[in-house]
């Protein structure tokens, strides 16, 4: 289980460079947010393990990620949106649950079958979501068929799972693994654990999957191109990670994100500066048919997808990528990849060949 505060967190676990300077960075936010609203809420599809299926994915506004108070992660901006404080209370969540249920009929036909629910940080942290939250958010959705809920490592264990799958509910647990390589993930994300951290929760995963009649799994969040990689290493790396996390029993879900650069964060001071340039969308659907063999559901959904700060090509084809994108996560087939092409291809190519971290961006 984790250390209890952020500074204990910061001792030999992470940078302690790294941690010093996302604390003066997170320091400049002047904005403040409402505990009893939560941060986003949509409808949308998946692709899950029972098929492509309606989703309603909610961000509740919670005291934030404990790891992000003691510095946190370089590329990640979603503790600014928290609400001061560190904590909010077990009344204030279940109304943001509430409005995200108004939402839902207002908004849809029927009732998602899948439900996803996101932190900013660690679902199963009781610090941020305590128990009594988490099983009544449980009794809420028991009806549904499946539901995805966010964490580190350090907090999955069976008896927080089980809250949701006695109630007969498939459950995964999302993890921002972020990378394979853990030399990548301390150095250029500034994330604490190790893969065999990851290996563990899965393993944790795995056992209730064979306890509980409900199916329980692990689904691995990655981050194309973190700060510090070229543009071939980020690819490389990626589809390295998939590989493994695939191979790993547990995590039949890898989720690619590419990274966007978000306010308040050590690759927003990059960009700034001109020394970042978020992944290309031509590297997006690279690593997708390169890894579209793995016995896992691999999927991506570029936020920001175009924009200057995030995933983007030249501007005259990143829509189009970016449907083949979606597409493939529904279908998981690489031949969708065959139907758009752009003259910018050619740029993407020579920047796999020849951008190196002494020289990147090689184009922006």
């Amino acid at each position: 289980m984790s250390k209890p505060s952020p500074d204990a967190y910061e001792q030999g676990r992470g940078m302690d460079a790294h941690n010093a300077v996302m604390r003066d960075i997170r320091a400049e936010r002047s904005e403040t947010y409402d505990p009893t609203e939560p941060t986003r809420v949509w409808i949308d599809e998946d692709n899950t393990p029972d098929g492509v299926v309606n989703s309603l994915t909610i961000i509740l506004n919670t005291g934030g990620c404990r790891w992000a108070r003691a510095g946190g992660c370089t590329m990640c901006g979603y503790v600014a949106e928290s609400v001061e404080g560190g904590s909010v209370a077990h009344e204030d969540l279940m109304t943001q649950i509430d409005a995200c249920l108004d939402h839902e009929s207002e908004e849809a036909d029927e009732p998602a079958e899948l439900i996803k629910i996101y932190t900013s940080g660690s679902f199963l942290d009781e610090r941020e979501v305590p128990a009594e939250t988490r099983r009544a958010i449980a009794e809420t959705f028991a009806d549904r068929d499946r539901i995805v809920v966010e964490s580190l490592p350090d907090f999955v264990d069976r008896e927080k799972i089980a809250d949701f799958a006695d109630h007969g509910i498939a459950t995964d647990v999302a993890v921002g693994l972020e990378t394979a390589t853990d030399r990548v993930r301390h150095d250029c994300v500034n994330k604490y654990f190790d893969f065999a951290d990851f290996e563990d929760a899965c393993a944790e995963a795995a056992a209730a999957d064979g306890e509980f009649a409900a199916d329980v799994g692990i689904k691995a969040y990655l981050l194309l191109k973190p700060p510090f990689l070229a543009e071939p290493e980020a690819a490389a790396d990626m589809i390295d990670s998939i590989r493994r996390c695939a191979d790993v029993d547990g995590c039949h879900t890898v989720s690619m994100n590419p990274t966007n650069v978000q306010r308040y964060t050590m690759v927003d001071e990059l960009f700034f500066e001109g020394g970042y340039r978020p992944p290309w969308l031509w590297s997006v659907a690279h690593v997708l048919e390169e890894t579209a063999d793995v016995d896992a559901i691999v999927v991506s959904d570029p936020v920001g997808h175009g924009s200057d700060r995030g995933a983007h090509n030249c501007g005259e084809c990143d829509d189009r990528v970016q449907t083949a994108i979606k597409d493939f996560d529904k279908r998981q087939d690489p031949s969708v990849f065959d139907q758009v092409s752009c003259e910018c291809e050619a740029t993407w190519e020579y920047v796999m060949a020849e951008e190196t971290s002494y020289n990147m961006p090689l184009a922006r």
